[in-house]
C-alpha cells in the first residue's frame, strides 16, 4: 500500500506480485511511503471521497470503530481552512507497527485503536482521551507539512507548530473554546526554550520538540493579539489558501501577515521562533496607584498589546520595551495577566 491512487496488480509469473500506485499531486520524498504487510481494505464515504482504509486481518473490527473519527478530522479542518487538498490522489489510514506518521494521502497509523496517544493521556488534562491523537495530527498534516511545505527544514515549524495547532482547532470545533484553551495551555510544560524555533538555514538542522508546542502556543498568541476571532480564522484560513501546494519560508508568512493585518509583525515573529526566551511582561508597583510596565525582550522593536486586570474584567494595554506608567486601583497581589491567553512569563515587583 502507498501514496496515491491504486492503480492495479500484475502476477509477474515468478512469485512475484507488482502492486501500482499514481501520485497526481506534487509531493514530499518524506512523505512517500511503502507499506507490505497481510492487509485487508474497507472503505467509508466523507462527502464525495471515498475514505480508504488498510489493517491488519485482526485489526479489522476496532479499526471499523476507531476510524469513523476520520470523518469528524476531515469536517473540522476544512471548516478551518477549506478543501481536503488531495482529493484525488484520496485518503487512506494504514496500520504500521510504529506511532505513524502524516505520508501524502497514505497516512500510517499505529495507535492501537484508542484515543489519547498510545494509550495515554497525551497532554494530562483529560481531553486527550477523547479523540485518537494519531488521527487527528497526523491527517492534519494534510494541509500544514503536505501542502504547505517548508522550503528548508530550518523552518518545520510551518508543519509541526501549525499543525499541533490545528489540533486545538478540532478541540475548539468537536468541544468547544475554553477546552481548546485548556487544551494548547496543556503543552506549556513541554516547550524548552532552550534554543530558537528556527533553526541555521541551508545545514538541514531540524529544529527541536520546541517547534511543536511553542509553535502552537505562538499562533495561539496571535490569536489573542488580533483580538478579533472573525478576523483571526479569515487570516488563517487565507495563510493556507495563499501557500496551499507551495515551498515557503517563515519570512513568506511574515509577509503575509504584515500585508493583511496593517500590522509590523516582524518582531514578535522574531522574538517567538528566533529567539530562545519568551517575552516577559514586567511590572512595576513603585507608587500607589499607579503601575509602570514594559516588555522585556530581546528583540528591541518587540511591542505586543496584552490583557491584564480581573478575569471578566480585562483591560487591554500596549507595552512595549520602554517602561510605560498607568492608573490603577489593583496592586501587586491583584493584578492579573491572561497568560492562558499569551505564552508569555510575567514579572511583578
Amino acid at each position: 500500500v502507498s501514496n496515491g491512487v491504486f492503480v492495479g496488480k500484475k502476477d509477474l509469473g515468478d512469485g512475484y506480485t507488482r502492486w501500482d500506485w499514481a501520485v497526481r499531486s506534487p509531493i514530499n520524498s518524506y512523505s512517500v511511503s511503502m507499506n507490505v504487510g497481510d492487509y485487508v481494505h474497507f472503505t467509508d464515504t466523507y462527502k464525495d471521497m471515498t475514505l480508504n482504509y488498510w489493517v491488519l486481518s485482526d485489526s479489522l473490527e476496532k479499526a471499523r470503530a476507531q476510524f469513523t473519527q476520520a470523518k469528524e478530522m476531515l469536517a473540522a479542518y476544512e471548516h478551518y481552512f477549506g478543501e481536503y487538498p488531495f482529493e484525488k490522489d484520496g485518503f487512506k489510514l494504514i496500520e504500521v507497527p510504529y506511532s505513524g506518521m502524516e505520508h501524502q494521502s497514505a497516512v500510517t497509523y499505529g495507535n492501537g485503536f484508542v484515543n489519547g496517544y498510545l494509550d495515554r493521556d497525551w497532554t494530562g488534562i483529560g481531553i486527550s482521551l477523547k479523540f485518537d491523537f494519531i488521527i487527528v495530527h497526523e491527517s492534519g498534516h494534510e494541509w500544514f507539512g503536505n501542502a504547505v511545505s517548508a522550503a528548508d527544514v530550518s523552518d518545520m515549524w510551518i508543519h509541526e507548530g501549525w499543525t499541533t495547532y490545528l489540533e486545538s482547532l478540532y478541540v475548539e470545533k468537536m468541544f468547544g473554546h475554553d477546552e481548546a484553551i485548556r487544551y494548547v495551555n496543556s503543552y506549556k510544560p513541554k516547550v524548552q526554550n532552550r534554543e530558537p524555533i528556527i533553526t541555521q538555514r541551508g545545514i538541514h538542522r531540524q529544529p527541536q520538540q520546541d517547534m511543536y508546542f511553542k509553535g502552537t502556543l505562538f499562533l495561539n498568541t496571535l490569536r489573542s493579539v488580533v483580538n478579533d476571532d472573525t478576523a483571526w480564522w479569515a487570516l488563517v484560513r487565507d495563510v493556507y489558501q495563499q501557500f496551499k501546494y507551495r515551498n515557503i519560508m517563515t519570512e513568506d508568512v511574515v509577509r503575509f501577515f504584515n500585508s493583511r493585518t496593517a500590522r509590523d509583525w516582524t518582531p514578535i515573529f522574531d522574538q517567538y521562533l528566533r529567539r530562545s526566551a519568551i517575552p516577559t511582561l514586567q511590572l512595576a508597583f513603585n507608587e500607589p496607584g499607579s503601575m509602570a510596565y514594559r516588555w522585556k525582550t530581546d528583540e528591541r522593536a518587540f511591542a505586543m498589546p496584552v490583557r491584564i486586570g480581573r478575569p471578566g474584567n480585562w483591560t487591554i494595554i500596549e507595552p512595549t520595551t520602554d517602561w510605560k506608567v498607568m492608573p490603577t486601583s489593583l496592586g501587586k497581589e491583584t493584578m492579573d495577566v491572561a497568560t492562558d491567553l499569551y505564552y508569555i512569563n510575567v514579572e511583578k515587583y
